[in-house]
């Protein structure tokens, strides 16, 4: 058996967003169509935090939401543990989607006003029929004191907690299923810093205790360096580098890889000059040919402007440019 939990292949999504069709007809415009994910593909192993970086806009929620069922794919596959996830229905779906939960981004926004906390902490327990009675309520006290908060705390509403607290109250949600993979889309981005590292450090506990597996989405390369065993860069829909964790870092093989790592403040204060990220990512409706950073690639070519670079193998995993092509083995 493959130790992939999760694999994806060729994943891609387009959105229509058009103009209604009367004012086509009168303009005489075609329909367009925004490329949010391109031609996708990577692998997560059991038990290891697999991370999505880039800029806003660069698809790493929209992946996340296709990953979970959120949104259909528009063109590749995605595996779960040997099961095809996309197009797969009814009640084999039913028994892969206990499997795997999503914690989102923002913890105000994501827990319903209305329920009590342990209605919260509940709901995935009796959608899937897991217990029944009293064995829910002490459930949801264990799931509560795992996650740093009281099992008082669920006759209280989401609004008499802080922001840490409810991310806690979505993680005791995410659990409450005993899945073995966790969608973590931006989970710490609307917290205080010094928060963030308590939900961190939290995450990291619960995945050793429990074996879990996380595709972790974020932006702040800070976060994920503490995290993440590997991590893929996102650029524009597409993925450009997929590299170990730490050596991301300190042997970037992507010239927009670099760009991100080189705006990093130093804080080890090692005397390396910071440099702000040059230019914007294109619009995604009319992406650049070619390859899709060579407007703001330093090592652009001419052949960058009309051929898309294909993946080669690095000495840290593997990237998508033909810089890496020419350069000497």
């Amino acid at each position: 058996m493959s130790d992939a939990l999760l694999k994806i292949e060729h994943l891609t999504r387009y959105f229509d967003v058009s103009k209604p069709w009367l004012n086509r007809v009168l303009e005489r415009e075609e329909k367009q169509f925004l490329t949010a994910v391109a031609d996708v593909s990577f692998e997560i192993k059991r038990g290891e935090t697999f991370a999505l970086v880039g800029e806003s806009g660069s698809g790493k929620s929209t992946i996340a939401k296709m990953v979970v069922g959120l949104l259909g794919a528009s063109e590749g596959t995605i595996d779960f543990d040997g099961h095809r996830m996309t197009g797969t229905a009814g009640a084999e779906m039913r028994e892969l989607r206990r499997r795997f939960q999503m914690i989102f981004q923002d913890p105000f926004a994501s827990l319903n006003p209305r329920w009590r906390v342990g209605d919260i902490i509940a709901e995935p327990i009796h959608t899937f029929g897991l217990m029944k009675g009293a064995d829910v309520t002490n459930r949801v006290g264990e799931l509560l004191d795992t996650v740093g908060l009281s099992a008082k705390d669920a006759e209280k509403f989401p609004h008499e907690f802080s922001g840490g607290q409810r991310q806690r109250i979505a993680i005791a949600r995410a659990l409450s299923s005993k899945p073995e993979f966790i969608v973590c889309d931006e989970p710490t981005s609307a917290l205080d810093v010094s928060v963030q590292a308590q939900i961190l450090n939290l995450m990291k506990d619960l995945q050793d205790e429990m074996g879990l597996t996380y595709l972790f989405i974020s932006h702040d390369l800070s976060v994920v360096r503490h995290m993440a065993n590997r991590i893929g860069v996102l650029y524009l829909g597409r993925l450009v580098e997929v590299a170990d964790g730490k050596r991301l870092f300190s042997e970037p093989q992507h010239p927009y890889t670099r760009m991100l790592l080189d705006a990093v403040p130093d804080l080890a204060l090692s005397g390396r000059r910071r440099k702000p990220v040059e230019g914007e990512i294109p619009n995604p409706i009319n992406p650049p040919p070619g390859c899709a950073f060579h407007p703001r690639c330093p090592l652009a070519m001419p052949r960058c402007k009309v051929e898309a670079p294909h993946r080669v193998d690095t000495a840290t995993g593997y990237a998508a440019c033909f810089a890496l092509e020419t350069q000497p083995a």
